[in-house]
Protein backbone atom coordinates (compact mmCIF):
# COMPACT_ATOMS: atom_id res chain seq x y z
CA UNK A 1 0.00 0.00 0.00
CA UNK A 2 1.31 3.45 -0.91
CA UNK A 3 1.88 5.95 1.90
CA UNK A 4 0.52 9.43 1.05
CA UNK A 5 1.76 12.62 2.73
CA UNK A 6 1.98 16.33 1.90
CA UNK A 7 5.78 16.53 1.80
CA UNK A 8 8.52 13.94 1.32
CA UNK A 9 12.03 14.92 2.44
CA UNK A 10 14.73 12.71 0.93
CA UNK A 11 17.67 12.84 3.36
CA UNK A 12 17.75 13.32 7.12
CA UNK A 13 21.03 15.24 7.49
CA UNK A 14 21.18 18.85 8.75
CA UNK A 15 19.39 20.32 5.70
CA UNK A 16 16.58 17.78 5.75
CA UNK A 17 16.28 17.88 9.54
CA UNK A 18 16.06 21.70 9.56
CA UNK A 19 13.35 21.57 6.90
CA UNK A 20 11.47 18.91 8.89
CA UNK A 21 11.75 20.98 12.07
CA UNK A 22 10.10 23.99 10.43
CA UNK A 23 7.37 21.91 8.81
CA UNK A 24 6.64 20.13 12.08
CA UNK A 25 6.08 23.45 13.82
CA UNK A 26 3.10 24.02 11.49
CA UNK A 27 1.92 20.40 11.80
CA UNK A 28 2.54 19.60 8.13
CA UNK A 29 2.09 15.93 7.23
CA UNK A 30 5.60 15.01 6.09
CA UNK A 31 7.85 11.99 5.78
CA UNK A 32 11.66 11.73 5.92
CA UNK A 33 13.37 9.01 3.89
CA UNK A 34 17.03 8.16 4.49
CA UNK A 35 19.12 5.19 3.41
CA UNK A 36 21.09 5.32 6.69
CA UNK A 37 19.89 4.30 10.13
CA UNK A 38 20.34 7.11 12.66
CA UNK A 39 22.49 7.74 14.55
CA UNK A 40 24.93 7.20 11.70
CA UNK A 41 28.67 7.86 11.46
CA UNK A 42 29.51 11.06 9.55
CA UNK A 43 33.17 12.11 9.67
CA UNK A 44 33.19 15.90 9.65
CA UNK A 45 35.09 18.73 11.31
CA UNK A 46 31.67 19.68 12.63
CA UNK A 47 32.07 23.45 12.79
CA UNK A 48 28.94 25.39 13.62
CA UNK A 49 28.70 29.14 14.11
CA UNK A 50 26.60 31.22 16.50
CA UNK A 51 24.42 31.95 13.45
CA UNK A 52 23.59 28.24 13.13
CA UNK A 53 22.67 28.09 16.81
CA UNK A 54 20.41 31.12 16.42
CA UNK A 55 18.75 29.71 13.28
CA UNK A 56 17.99 26.46 15.09
CA UNK A 57 17.10 28.15 18.40
CA UNK A 58 19.76 26.14 20.25
CA UNK A 59 21.30 27.28 23.51
CA UNK A 60 24.76 25.62 23.54
CA UNK A 61 24.50 25.30 27.33
CA UNK A 62 21.38 23.17 26.90
CA UNK A 63 22.55 21.05 23.95
CA UNK A 64 22.56 17.54 25.46
CA UNK A 65 25.58 16.13 23.59
CA UNK A 66 29.23 17.06 23.29
CA UNK A 67 29.98 20.60 22.08
CA UNK A 68 33.30 22.44 22.20
CA UNK A 69 33.76 26.22 21.97
CA UNK A 70 36.75 27.79 20.20
CA UNK A 71 37.76 31.43 20.65
CA UNK A 72 40.73 31.18 18.29
CA UNK A 73 42.30 28.97 15.62
CA UNK A 74 45.99 28.21 15.20
CA UNK A 75 46.53 28.98 11.50
CA UNK A 76 49.46 28.20 9.21
CA UNK A 77 49.58 29.51 5.64
CA UNK A 78 52.62 27.85 4.10
CA UNK A 79 55.32 28.95 6.60
CA UNK A 80 53.41 31.90 8.08
CA UNK A 81 51.78 31.13 11.44
CA UNK A 82 49.34 33.18 13.48
CA UNK A 83 46.41 33.00 15.89
CA UNK A 84 43.01 33.91 14.44
CA UNK A 85 40.33 35.14 16.81
CA UNK A 86 37.05 33.33 16.24
CA UNK A 87 33.79 32.29 17.83
CA UNK A 88 33.01 28.76 16.69
CA UNK A 89 31.68 25.51 18.06
CA UNK A 90 32.48 21.92 17.14
CA UNK A 91 30.00 19.07 17.41
CA UNK A 92 30.12 15.38 16.50
CA UNK A 93 27.89 14.73 13.52
CA UNK A 94 26.90 11.26 14.76
CA UNK A 95 25.30 13.01 17.75
CA UNK A 96 24.21 16.34 16.27
CA UNK A 97 22.48 15.03 13.14
CA UNK A 98 20.50 12.44 15.09
CA UNK A 99 19.48 14.93 17.78
CA UNK A 100 18.48 17.57 15.22
CA UNK A 101 16.36 15.07 13.30
CA UNK A 102 14.72 13.50 16.36
CA UNK A 103 13.81 16.83 17.98
CA UNK A 104 10.88 17.04 15.52
CA UNK A 105 9.74 13.47 16.26
CA UNK A 106 9.59 12.84 12.50
CA UNK A 107 7.92 10.08 10.54
CA UNK A 108 11.29 8.61 9.54
CA UNK A 109 11.63 5.64 7.21
CA UNK A 110 14.88 3.82 6.50
CA UNK A 111 14.70 3.53 2.72
CA UNK A 112 17.08 3.79 -0.24
CA UNK A 113 15.40 5.80 -2.98
CA UNK A 114 15.74 4.16 -6.39
CA UNK A 115 13.21 5.92 -8.61
CA UNK A 116 11.15 9.10 -8.45
CA UNK A 117 8.33 9.85 -10.88
CA UNK A 118 5.90 12.74 -11.24
CA UNK A 119 2.42 11.48 -12.07
CA UNK A 120 -1.01 13.09 -11.63
CA UNK A 121 0.54 16.10 -9.85
CA UNK A 122 2.19 13.94 -7.20
CA UNK A 123 5.73 12.72 -6.64
CA UNK A 124 5.97 8.94 -6.39
CA UNK A 125 9.00 7.39 -4.73
CA UNK A 126 9.48 3.75 -5.73
CA UNK A 127 5.67 3.48 -5.91
CA UNK A 128 5.75 3.21 -2.12
CA UNK A 129 5.50 6.85 -1.06
CA UNK A 130 3.55 9.75 -2.54
CA UNK A 131 3.47 13.50 -1.90
CA UNK A 132 2.40 16.81 -3.43
CA UNK A 133 5.86 18.23 -2.65
CA UNK A 134 9.30 16.64 -2.55
CA UNK A 135 12.49 18.04 -1.02
CA UNK A 136 15.90 16.73 -2.03
CA UNK A 137 18.27 16.76 0.94
CA UNK A 138 20.29 13.70 0.00
CA UNK A 139 23.70 15.33 -0.38
CA UNK A 140 25.98 15.39 -3.42
CA UNK A 141 24.32 12.34 -5.03
CA UNK A 142 20.76 13.23 -4.08
CA UNK A 143 18.20 11.27 -6.17
CA UNK A 144 15.87 14.29 -6.33
CA UNK A 145 18.72 16.32 -7.85
CA UNK A 146 19.54 13.57 -10.35
CA UNK A 147 15.91 13.15 -11.40
CA UNK A 148 14.76 16.76 -11.78
CA UNK A 149 17.82 19.05 -11.72
CA UNK A 150 20.77 17.25 -13.31
CA UNK A 151 21.11 19.33 -16.50
CA UNK A 152 20.73 22.63 -14.68
CA UNK A 153 23.13 21.59 -11.93
CA UNK A 154 25.80 20.55 -14.42
CA UNK A 155 25.70 24.07 -15.88
CA UNK A 156 25.69 26.00 -12.59
CA UNK A 157 27.62 23.94 -10.03
CA UNK A 158 30.68 25.27 -8.24
CA UNK A 159 34.09 23.68 -7.74
CA UNK A 160 34.23 20.02 -6.70
CA UNK A 161 36.06 19.47 -3.42
CA UNK A 162 37.48 16.09 -2.45
CA UNK A 163 38.26 15.35 1.18
CA UNK A 164 39.58 12.67 3.49
CA UNK A 165 39.08 12.58 7.22
CA UNK A 166 38.70 10.46 10.29
CA UNK A 167 37.13 11.02 13.70
CA UNK A 168 38.25 8.86 16.59
CA UNK A 169 38.61 8.67 20.34
CA UNK A 170 41.98 10.01 21.46
CA UNK A 171 43.42 11.32 24.70
CA UNK A 172 44.59 14.61 23.24
CA UNK A 173 46.70 17.17 25.07
CA UNK A 174 46.28 20.17 22.76
CA UNK A 175 42.85 21.80 23.13
CA UNK A 176 43.39 24.16 20.20
CA UNK A 177 42.04 23.82 16.67
CA UNK A 178 44.82 23.84 14.04
CA UNK A 179 44.40 24.75 10.36
CA UNK A 180 47.12 24.35 7.72
CA UNK A 181 46.59 26.09 4.36
CA UNK A 182 48.47 25.43 1.10
CA UNK A 183 50.93 23.02 2.69
CA UNK A 184 53.10 21.02 0.25
CA UNK A 185 51.10 22.42 -2.67
CA UNK A 186 47.70 21.23 -1.42
CA UNK A 187 45.00 23.35 -3.15
CA UNK A 188 43.02 23.56 0.08
CA UNK A 189 43.70 23.01 3.77
CA UNK A 190 44.09 20.43 6.52
CA UNK A 191 42.77 20.47 10.07
CA UNK A 192 43.03 19.08 13.57
CA UNK A 193 39.84 19.61 15.57
CA UNK A 194 39.68 18.37 19.16
CA UNK A 195 36.11 17.67 20.26
CA UNK A 196 34.27 17.18 23.52
CA UNK A 197 34.46 13.92 25.45
CA UNK A 198 37.82 12.84 24.08
CA UNK A 199 37.41 12.78 20.30
CA UNK A 200 39.43 14.40 17.52
CA UNK A 201 38.71 14.95 13.85
CA UNK A 202 41.64 14.92 11.43
CA UNK A 203 41.17 15.78 7.77
CA UNK A 204 42.05 17.64 4.63
CA UNK A 205 40.33 18.75 1.47
CA UNK A 206 41.07 20.52 -1.77
CA UNK A 207 40.03 21.28 -5.32
CA UNK A 208 39.66 18.11 -7.37
CA UNK A 209 40.45 19.99 -10.60
CA UNK A 210 43.64 21.57 -9.19
CA UNK A 211 44.86 18.24 -7.86
CA UNK A 212 44.27 16.63 -11.24
CA UNK A 213 46.00 19.46 -13.10
CA UNK A 214 49.06 19.04 -10.87
CA UNK A 215 48.97 15.26 -11.28
CA UNK A 216 48.74 15.20 -7.49
CA UNK A 217 46.65 13.07 -5.13
CA UNK A 218 44.85 13.58 -1.86
CA UNK A 219 46.38 10.32 -0.67
CA UNK A 220 49.88 11.84 -0.86
CA UNK A 221 48.76 14.81 1.22
CA UNK A 222 47.12 12.52 3.77
CA UNK A 223 50.43 10.71 4.30
CA UNK A 224 52.18 14.07 4.77
CA UNK A 225 49.52 15.22 7.24
CA UNK A 226 49.84 12.07 9.33
CA UNK A 227 53.62 12.51 9.39
CA UNK A 228 53.18 16.14 10.53
CA UNK A 229 50.77 15.19 13.32
CA UNK A 230 53.18 12.55 14.57
CA UNK A 231 56.20 14.85 14.36
CA UNK A 232 54.65 17.75 16.28
CA UNK A 233 52.98 15.44 18.77
CA UNK A 234 49.33 16.26 18.13
CA UNK A 235 48.46 12.62 17.40
CA UNK A 236 50.93 9.80 17.99
CA UNK A 237 50.69 6.10 17.21
CA UNK A 238 47.19 6.06 15.74
CA UNK A 239 46.26 3.50 13.08
CA UNK A 240 44.38 5.72 10.63
CA UNK A 241 41.37 4.59 8.60
CA UNK A 242 40.30 7.73 6.72
CA UNK A 243 37.04 8.08 4.82
CA UNK A 244 36.81 9.95 1.53
CA UNK A 245 33.93 12.08 0.28
CA UNK A 246 33.22 14.93 -2.12
CA UNK A 247 30.95 17.96 -2.35
CA UNK A 248 30.49 21.15 -4.34
CA UNK A 249 31.18 24.73 -3.37
CA UNK A 250 28.58 27.43 -3.98
CA UNK A 251 27.97 27.87 -7.70
CA UNK A 252 26.42 30.69 -9.70
CA UNK A 253 22.64 31.01 -9.88
CA UNK A 254 21.77 27.40 -9.01
CA UNK A 255 18.30 26.13 -9.92
CA UNK A 256 16.50 25.46 -6.64
CA UNK A 257 13.00 24.45 -7.61
CA UNK A 258 11.17 22.67 -10.43
CA UNK A 259 7.43 22.68 -9.84
CA UNK A 260 7.00 21.39 -6.29
CA UNK A 261 10.41 19.70 -6.24
CA UNK A 262 12.96 21.54 -4.07
CA UNK A 263 16.64 20.86 -3.39
CA UNK A 264 18.57 21.99 -0.33
CA UNK A 265 22.02 21.69 1.27
CA UNK A 266 24.72 19.70 -0.51
CA UNK A 267 22.15 18.59 -3.09
CA UNK A 268 22.49 22.14 -4.44
CA UNK A 269 26.16 22.61 -3.58
CA UNK A 270 26.17 25.39 -0.99
CA UNK A 271 29.48 24.98 0.85
CA UNK A 272 31.19 28.34 1.34
CA UNK A 273 33.66 29.33 -1.37
CA UNK A 274 36.53 30.08 0.99
CA UNK A 275 36.38 27.40 3.74
CA UNK A 276 34.05 24.81 2.25
CA UNK A 277 31.78 25.05 5.30
CA UNK A 278 28.54 23.22 4.58
CA UNK A 279 26.52 22.78 7.77
CA UNK A 280 25.40 26.39 8.16
CA UNK A 281 24.30 26.93 4.54
CA UNK A 282 22.59 23.53 4.52
CA UNK A 283 20.53 24.37 7.60
CA UNK A 284 19.63 27.81 6.28
CA UNK A 285 18.50 26.34 2.94
CA UNK A 286 16.36 23.76 4.72
CA UNK A 287 14.64 26.48 6.71
CA UNK A 288 14.18 28.67 3.62
CA UNK A 289 12.64 25.80 1.64
CA UNK A 290 10.24 24.95 4.46
CA UNK A 291 9.15 28.58 4.73
CA UNK A 292 8.55 28.70 0.96
CA UNK A 293 6.47 25.51 1.13
CA UNK A 294 4.43 26.89 4.02
CA UNK A 295 3.87 30.35 2.53
CA UNK A 296 3.77 29.60 -1.19
CA UNK A 297 6.33 32.34 -1.73
CA UNK A 298 9.61 32.21 -3.65
CA UNK A 299 12.33 29.85 -2.45
CA UNK A 300 15.58 31.82 -2.46
CA UNK A 301 19.09 31.36 -1.08
CA UNK A 302 20.19 34.98 -1.63
CA UNK A 303 20.47 35.56 2.10
CA UNK A 304 22.66 32.48 2.66
CA UNK A 305 26.35 33.19 3.13
CA UNK A 306 28.66 32.51 0.19
CA UNK A 307 31.80 32.87 2.32
CA UNK A 308 32.65 31.80 5.86
CA UNK A 309 33.94 35.27 6.73
CA UNK A 310 32.72 37.15 8.69
CA UNK A 311 30.74 34.36 10.39
CA UNK A 312 34.04 32.52 10.98
CA UNK A 313 34.95 35.33 13.36
CA UNK A 314 31.57 35.14 15.07
CA UNK A 315 30.27 38.44 13.68
CA UNK A 316 27.09 36.78 12.36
Amino acid sequence: MMKNVDVIIVGGGPAGAACAWKLAQQKVDYLVLDKATFPRVKPCAGWITPLVLRDLEIDPAEYPNGIKHFTNFQVSIKNFQFKLRTNQYAIRRIEFDDWLLQRSNPDLVNHTVKEIKFENNRYLVDYMFSAKTIVGAGGTNCPVNKTFFKNQMDQNKGALIVAQEEEFAYEYHDERCHLWFLQNGLPGYAWYVPKANGFVNIGLGGSAADLKNKNDTLKRHWVLLVEKLEKIGLVKGHDYKPVGHSYYLRGKNPVLRQGNAFIIGDAIGLATRDMGEGIGPAIQSGIQAAEAILSGQEYSIKSIQKYSFPSLLGFR
